[in-house]
Formats: C-alpha cells, structure tokens, sequence
C-alpha cells in the first residue's frame, strides 16, 4: 500500500473512532447524569468513565506526538529540497565550491561505515580539534585584515589552538546536529542561545580560575556582566546557521578522509595531547599569576617554568588576557 493510500486509511479510521467514542463517551454521561441515587463508593459506570477519560488522553498524546513528528518530517522534506536545488544552482554557477548537503553527508557515512559516522564520540572530537586550530587561523587573518599586523589569538602553549573555539564547535554541533536538516530558524535560535551559555561559561571560568578576563562586554547595551551581550549573541544565531548548513558539512567531509584504520587510535592520541597541552597550560597561568604576586619557585617544575615560560614569552602568547586587578 503507498504512503498515500495508507494515510487516507488511517484518516478514515480516525474519523470513524472519533465518532464511536463521542457516541459512546455521550450515552455514558447522559446514564450518570440521570443517577441520581449514586452512593459514596464508585460504581461501574464512573469506573469506566474514568478508565475512558484515561485512554483518551493517552490517545490525544500519541494523537500529539504524531503530529509533531508529521510536521518535522514535513520540514525536514522541505529543507532538503530546497538545498539540493540551491546546491546545484550553486554548481552549475560554477562558483566556489559549495558545502555538501547534510543529507549528502549522511548518506557518504553509512556507505562508508565510517568511524566517527553521526555524531558520536569520535566525530565531536574532531569537530572540536579541528574548531580549535580553524578558529585561530581565522582570527589570526582577521586581526591582520583590521589592524595591519600579527597577534596571537591561541588559549595553549604548545600549537596554534584554542579551546574556546573547540567548546562552541562541539556545542553548535552537539546542540544542532538532530535540527541539520530542518529549517534555519531552529539552528539561530540554537546558536544564539548555545553561543551565549558558552562564552558566559568560559568568561566566568577564566575569571573565577585565573583571575583574568579576554574579553569585556560591560560598554555593549544589554550586557549580563560583561560576559555575553545581544548583539555578539545575535551574532551566535547567525553562526549557528552559517554552522551547520555551511561550515560542519564542510569538516564532516573532511573527516571522512580519515581512514577508519587509524581512525580510531589517531584520535586518542590527539585526545591525550589535547588533555596534556590543557594541563601545562593551566600550569604556566597559574605560575605567571605567583610570579606577579613575587611568589619564589617551590620546586624544580616551577623553576623550569620560570626559565621557558616567563611573564614576556607569555604575555605575547595571550595577547588579549588582562589579570583583574585587587
């Protein structure tokens, strides 16, 4: 039976139900209304009004969340027409290059069997690996563009990443990847509020840590102390899109080059990179913040630090990091 033919049925079927019950619900109420000699214990008509009473709303829930899922798949329809047409009006334009469908990414994954297919574990990691060096490139070209010259734009010591930008690659994907394929309202409003909980969180963990700031929104109208403010959020919103129609096919596609067979064990070896390079940044920051306050080094770790992480060498690192002062 076609799709078609089936949904006609079940609107037949729907129909003649709904007439059933009100006929039935209808006699039953007009037979307890008409008791008038009905004691304090329950009788069997009230029993099973109340059981109907429970079957239907059981009934309007699922009645609910079919047609939730009837309008998201309708959505979902939509939005994948609408792209494949935009992506081959793009090709046949012959412009640069355009970002795969996300459908079109799916379906290369399950063909492949590849390791980090959907959005599991592995493919979050690279998602955000490759976040922390791209955000870094682009804002390193950035400040060259505006201001005419270099200016570190990294949050380790060891490479040119920061995980700030990994934190809202991983959020945008993890938080937008099930809305991939609807319409782009979905991924603004998940931007804009996903962006915003991450710099708040990552403004306040620097200060509450380190007691520094990297960047300060207190002079921007409807700011929440200096951490987020509406117009970088909007800005958020319109990453969230950009993101996942744009930029995250882009980087799945590269991620499909990676051939499973080293897959896997690449990606925990970058992991424990990733954790040792966090480690000895914490370390450096917090020997900078002792070394300010004209704390001596304790041991031969700290002595070391002092020698090859000293305020200058870290200061140009984080070009942008102010210590509050007391």
């Amino acid at each position: 039976m076609k799709l078609e033919e089936r949904f006609q049925d079940m609107e037949t079927r729907l129909t003649a139900l709904e007439q059933d019950t009100r006929k039935t619900v209808s006699s039953q109420l007009e037979a307890l209304a008409a008791d008038t000699d009905r004691g304090v214990e329950e009788t069997e008509l009230e029993s099973r009004l109340r059981t109907e009473a429970a079957r239907l709303k059981k009934a309007g829930e699922l009645h609910q969340k079919m047609h939730r899922t009837c309008s998201e798949l309708s959505d979902e329809i939509e939005t994948q027409l609408r792209e494949s047409r935009r992506h081959d009006a793009r090709m046949n334009r012959r412009l640069l290059k355009p970002a795969p469908t996300n459908a079109q990414i799916d379906l290369q994954e399950k063909k492949s069997r590849h390791f980090a297919q959907g959005i599991t574990f592995y493919k979050l990691f690279w998602v955000f690996f490759i976040g922390c060096f791209a955000g870094v490139v682009v804002e390193v070209l950035w400040c060259i563009i505006t201001r005419g010259h270099y200016e570190s734009r990294v949050g380790l010591i060891y490479g040119p990443f920061n995980l700030v930008y990994g934190l809202g690659a991983w959020a945008l994907s993890a938080a937008l990847y099930r809305y991939r394929n609807r319409n782009p309202i979905f991924s603004f409003i998940g931007g804009f509020l996903v962006g915003s909980v991450i710099e708040y969180l990552c403004s306040w963990f620097q200060e509450t840590v380190f007691g520094s700031t990297s960047w300060d929104y207190s002079n921007m109208p409807f700011n929440l102390n200096g951490r987020i403010c509406l117009l970088y959020s909007i800005f958020w919103g319109v990453l969230g899109v950009l993101w996942i129609k744009e930029i995250y096919p882009r980087m799945a596609k590269w991620i499909l080059k990676i051939p499973n067979k080293v897959g896997k064990p690449l990606t925990w070896v970058l992991l424990a990179f990733m954790i040792f390079n966090s480690v000895m940044t914490g370390a450096t920051v917090l020997r900078w913040i002792d070394r300010r306050a004209g704390a001596e080094p304790a041991n031969a770790f700290e002595v070391w630090m002092d020698e090859h992480y000293p305020d200058e060498r870290m200061q140009s690192i984080f070009a942008n990091l102010e210590f509050i002062e007391e």
